[in-house]
């Protein structure tokens, strides 16, 4: 039962960040039917962006590894960086390409992946560099498993910006004008809808906060490198095609889910195992059920 809970535990704290980043996946597809597979190297450059704030802050500022302003400073850096680069990729990339055939923008997203990847490996590293403990090293027992306090807040902070993105769709003019734009782009845009604002502001939403779950992922792992977005953005998106793409809710859960079916397919199978049992999910989600576990729903 100890080993249970601590495989539990570390599989929702997995999950925690692999929402995040599911959940730029799934706005984007609801709002233009696009997978943007250059997602996975949004969260990846927040981690790097993290990790160059807080150096550019040790030289500067003589930041402790655990200092709260440098964590809150780190986050606040990667928040507002990534949506300069997820609303440039909208701009240059996805917009010019949007009434062609679905596949240009597909092969498009793929080559802006591999070109943010190439990018980081030539002008930052090609190595694992090594990423601060930001936050305090604390422990406490639940059930005789050790959780960490840095998991508590990953999995809080994951929860508390769903609630808040939910709330936004569902109560503020700029939400319902995105549940428009999902609905019907075209009469939105004849009531008056700046439907490309509303696009650039899905990709400004999901970019920041796939740039927190970069940062989050790097206090996690102890570690990044220029190829760490590449296969958690895959994991993103069979999270968010396993609750229902298109479905904030079930991205989160999908999300959730795989971390946990990662985490314990490792733990008793072995750690080859834990990509097999995320992609095989893919597979029977899509043989089985194609609009995921809570079904497919757009922009909410």
């Amino acid at each position: 039962m100890d080993e249970f809970v601590q495989q539990l535990a570390n599989g929702v704290t997995k999950g925690s960040y692999y929402a995040l980043i599911a959940l730029g996946y799934t706005m984007v597809y609801g709002i233009i039917q696009l997978i943007n597979f250059a997602h996975g190297e949004v969260f990846m450059l927040g981690a790097f962006i993290g990790l160059w704030t807080f150096n550019l802050g040790v030289t500067a500022f003589g930041w402790g590894s655990t200092s709260l302003v440098a964590l809150v400073v780190v986050l606040l850096m990667a928040t507002l960086l990534t949506p300069l680069i997820g609303v440039s990729l909208e701009r240059f990339a996805y917009r010019p390409l949007r009434n062609a055939p679905r596949l240009a923008p597909l092969i498009t997203a793929l080559g802006a992946s591999f070109a943010l990847q190439q990018l980081v490996a030539v002008f930052y590293s090609r190595g694992q560099l090594a990423f601060p403990d930001l936050f305090p090293n604390t422990s406490f027992q639940i059930g005789g498993a050790n959780i960490q306090l840095l998991w508590v807040f990953m999995v809080a902070l994951a929860l508390l910006l769903t609630f808040t993105l939910t709330a936004f769709i569902r109560t503020t003019r700029l939400g319902k004008a995105m549940r428009a734009t999902a609905e019907d782009p075209d009469t939105a845009r004849l009531m008056g809808i700046n439907v490309d604002m509303i696009i650039a502001l899905t990709f400004i939403i999901g970019s920041a906060l796939a740039g927190i779950g970069g940062v989050l992922a790097g206090m996690y792992l102890g570690q990044v490198n220029f190829f760490m977005g590449f296969i958690a953005g895959l994991k993103a998106f069979t999270a968010a095609v396993l609750g229902g793409i298109g479905n904030i809710a079930g991205a989160v859960l999908g999300a959730f889910l795989l971390g946990i079916l990662e985490t314990f397919g490792a733990a008793y199978l072995g750690g080859e195992w834990q990509d097999v049992f995320a992609f095989g999910v893919l597979i029977l989600v899509l043989v089985f059920r194609p609009t995921g576990l809570l079904g497919e729903r757009v922009a909410a």
